[in-house]
């Protein structure tokens, strides 16, 4: 049974693959799920901590998807839970299998062993990333804008509030970040993280490696996620988030 999910099993999901517009959406921590290949869909930790930001970035798939509608551009979806491996980091970064997270033992990642985090590479990481690489490569390379959506927790454990409704992440290429977090900024009501709540320079996530190893113009959006726990307040975020990025893309001139 579980060689016959193996072989069906897919670590993404893709909508709207052609359409047309310059962007390319990515939510790299989409959901929750634990797939049956992994301690048997269950990872010793119960549903409250797996309904944290600790399993997924909370909110972050409904904008991303709305994004994609009204970008008329393609989206790309994880479909594993980054505790079961986190998409977001390079292979050989230390967080990439967390074992302790915002407080949290992750039970069944305390014994993985390198075979076992080999094994998660190739069902889950590679082929994520594999699809993300097609995708980007069907973009014309000059006008492509990779566009990662994530989510933040207000409120890490112990740690005073984070302030910002919205943050901008960004690397050494921060020709559209810089100027998407312009245009953020001159939204009244908003509180604008730049490179906050963590910093965009991180060897090998996803941007490192999709966007700026290709000379493609980038940023990570964060929005924290008590703001868009619903689907609603998704698509409020998304409808508000839409011109904002087409203004400030244009604003780069490229």
């Amino acid at each position: 049974m579980k060689d016959d999910i193996r072989m069906t099993y897919r670590a993404f999901d893709i909508i709207g693959e052609d359409r047309p517009g310059r962007w390319l959406v990515t939510c790299d921590h989409a959901t929750n799920a634990v797939p049956p290949m992994v301690c048997d869909g269950d990872l010793g930790l119960p549903a409250r901590d797996m309904g944290r930001h600790i399993a997924y970035d909370v909110g972050a798939a409904g904008v991303a998807r709305r994004l994609s509608d009204l970008l008329d551009a393609p989206a790309i979806f994880s479909t594993f839970s980054r505790l079961v491996i986190d998409p977001n980091r390079g292979e050989d970064d230390p967080t990439l299998l967390m074992q302790l997270y915002d407080g949290t033992v992750i039970e069944g990642n305390r014994r993985v062993d390198a075979a076992e985090r080999e094994r998660r590479l190739n069902l889950f990481y590679r082929p994520y990333h594999t699809e993300v690489a097609r995708l980007a490569v069907m973009k014309d390379p000059i006008d492509a804008v990779y566009l990662a959506i994530h989510s933040f927790t207000p409120r890490l454990n112990g740690r005073t509030p984070r302030p910002w409704q919205v943050g901008v992440l960004y690397g050494y290429d921060a020709r559209f970040g810089k100027a998407l977090i312009d245009r953020l900024n001159e939204e009244p009501d908003l509180i604008v993280g730049d490179n906050e709540p963590y910093s965009g320079s991180l060897s090998g996530d996803s941007v490192d490696r999709h966007a700026l190893h290709h000379g493609r113009l980038n940023a990570l959006i964060e929005l924290r996620h008590d703001l868009i726990e619903t689907e609603e307040q998704q698509t409020a975020w998304a409808d508000r988030l839409a011109p904002i990025l087409e203004q400030a893309l244009a604003r780069t001139q490229v």
